[in-house]
């Protein structure tokens, strides 16, 4: 990398700075994800490669302008693994994975110097990602429901609120009611801490939702021939149809 930023290396990489990283960081990233969730065991090498260039890249940047290299980012994160890993470089006992996640932002707080535990989680994040951070976070230091059922109840009454909300609202209008907006608000920020509870990731989830949703809705339109007239009747049966087809061995 530092061949490619030099005065004979590539014109492209020269040209790249932090903000215009920002994006392929993103895209490497998500690749990554996506390869993963296909189990493409074959290909996730040459994505985690692509997701670390990106890592080498903003390295090298940093080291021209002398703040720091990529040995520095090694060194950072090694520190930080045994720091905050002391039942396993130091001394203590944590037997469950629950623990080591308490312990692990306790740490982490004390490293801030204090401040709130939610300082650090970035507003960029996906919004149901963010939701599961908060959630996470608070409940890492007693706010939270004890187990599902309360949290599972608490999905039930944002839900009741929407539909509370729901009645007073005008299809047509052109802005969103917003009351409704708020509600639902709160309704997909409690499902995200129900599926907290039950061990699901609601972003993962979400994504697995939408990929059935479109794989299905693509088998619905390869079922009807050209010419055809649509009706909801219609695409309710092909989609019955074929998510019987799906379900069965």
């Amino acid at each position: 990398m530092k061949t490619l930023r030099g005065p004979d290396g590539c014109p492209w990489d020269r040209q790249q700075d932090l903000c215009s990283l920002r994006k392929y960081i993103l895209e490497e990233a998500y690749e990554v994800v996506q390869t993963i969730d296909d189990d493409d065991l074959e290909a996730l090498p040459s994505e985690l490669g692509d997701l670390l260039l990106q890592v080498v890249f903003v390295s090298q940047l940093a080291d021209e302008e002398g703040q720091f290299s990529i040995t520095d980012v090694v060194e950072s994160i090694s520190d930080k693994l045994v720091r905050r890993h002391p039942h396993v470089f130091d001394e203590g006992q944590l037997d469950t994975a629950d623990e080591v996640l308490v312990r692990w932002e306790a740490i982490k707080l004390e490293e801030r110097g204090g401040g709130s535990v939610l300082d650090d989680i970035p507003e960029v994040f996906p919004a149901l990602v963010r939701a599961e951070k908060l959630g996470r976070r608070a409940a890492n230091v007693g706010f939270d429901w004890p187990n599902a059922t309360g949290a599972l109840g608490k999905v039930r009454e944002e839900l009741a609120e929407v539909e509370e909300a729901t009645v007073e609202v005008d299809r047509d209008a052109e802005q969103p009611s917003v009351e409704i907006e708020t509600e639902i608000g709160d309704l997909l920020f409690a499902i995200s801490n129900f599926a907290r509870h039950v061990g699901v990731s609601p972003e993962v989830a979400l994504r697995r939702a939408s990929e059935k949703f479109e794989r299905r809705f693509r088998a619905i339109e390869s079922r009807i021939k050209s010419g055809d007239a649509l009706d909801l009747e219609k695409m309710d049966a092909l989609w019955d149809e074929v998510k019987f087809l799906e379900k069965s061995p």
